[in-house]
C-alpha cells in the first residue's frame, strides 16, 4: 500500500500533519495523534515513529509558547521555574521508561488516562467552582511530575492531561492554561526527545520536515486560541479527548 503511493505525497503527507499537529497543540493537545500514524503510514517503525513524532511537534510547542508571551510574563517567576523543572525530570524519566519498557505495556492505560484527562477537564470549572480552589494547589506539582512522566513515554493527549490538571488546580483563565500547557509540553518535550535521539530512535529526515512545519502550525494556532471564544476551545479539547479515546480504545 505504502509503495503504491509516490515519495513526494508520503512527505506532503507527514509535513500536513505537523502543520495541523502544531495548530490542535496550541489549541486543545491531541496533535502526536496526526503525526504518529502519518510516520507509520509512510513507512516507520512504530516505535522510531512514536520517537520521531514526538521530535516533530515539540518546536511546535516553541511557537505555542511565543504566541503566548503576555500570559507568561503575568505569572510570578518562581512558579514557573519550579514548573519547568518539574516538567524537565518528568520528561527524561518518561523517556527512559520508553526505552527500556515494552510499549503495549503502556498502550494499554492510554484510552484509560485520555478519557479520564478530558472528564476532569469538562467537569473543571464546576469542581473548581464547588471547592472554591482551596487545598488543589497542594497537588499541582506533583500531578505535573505524573503527567511530564506519560508525555516523556507517550505524547498522544499531553496537552489534555496537562489542560485538565491546571484546570482542576484552580487556573480559571483559559488563555493561561493554555500558555502554561505549552512551556511545560515544550521544556519535557524536548528533554525526552533529545534521550531519543541519543538512543539513535528518531528518523532525521522526516523529524527536520515536519518540526519546521510543526513550529509554523505552533504559531498559528497560538494565535487563533486567544481570539476563539473560551467556550469554543473548550468544547475543542473535549471533543478532541473524546475522539481520541475511541480510537486508542478501538487499537487496544
Amino acid at each position: 500500500m505504502i509503495a503504491a503511493w509516490p515519495t513526494e505525497a508520503l512527505w506532503l503527507l507527514t509535513g500536513a500533519a505537523a502543520f495541523a499537529a502544531g495548530v490542535l497543540n496550541a489549541i486543545a493537545g491531541g496533535g502526536s495523534f496526526l503525526t504518529f500514524p502519518a510516520l507509520v503510514f509512510a513507512g516507520v517503525p512504530p516505535l522510531a515513529a512514536n520517537a520521531t513524532s514526538a521530535m516533530a511537534v515539540s518546536p511546535g510547542y516553541l511557537g505555542s509558547v511565543l504566541g503566548f508571551r503576555s500570559e507568561l510574563r503575568s505569572l510570578p517567576r518562581a512558579l514557573l521555574q519550579s514548573e519547568v523543572s518539574i516538567a524537565a525530570v518528568g520528561g527524561l524519566i518518561g523517556a527512559g521508561l520508553l526505552l527500556i519498557t515494552p510499549e503495549r505495556v503502556f498502550a494499554g492505560l492510554v484510552p484509560w488516562l485520555l478519557l479520564l484527562a478530558t472528564a476532569l477537564f469538562a467537569a473543571g470549572p464546576w469542581l473548581a467552582k464547588r471547592q472554591g480552589g482551596q487545598g488543589q494547589a497542594a497537588w499541582r506539582l506533583p500531578g505535573l511530575m505524573a503527567v511530564a512522566i506519560y508525555g516523556g513515554y507517550f505524547n498522544g493527549g499531553l496537552g489534555i492531561l496537562l489542560m485538565a490538571l491546571y484546570t482542576l488546580t484552580g487556573e480559571g483563565r483559559l488563555n493561561t492554561v493554555n500558555a502554561l500547557k505549552n512551556l511545560n509540553s515544550f521544556v519535557l518535550s524536548l528533554l525526552s526527545v533529545a534521550a531519543f535521539a541519543v538512543a539513535g530512535a528518531i528518523v532525521w529526515p522526516q523529524a527536520v520536515w515536519m518540526m519546521a512545519l510543526a513550529t509554523a502550525g505552533g504559531w498559528l494556532g497560538a494565535r487563533v486560541a486567544k481570539r476563539l471564544p473560551a467556550r469554543w476551545v473548550r468544547g475543542l479539547v473535549i471533543g478532541t479527548g473524546l475522539i481520541m479515546s475511541g480510537v486508542f480504545f478501538y487499537r487496544a
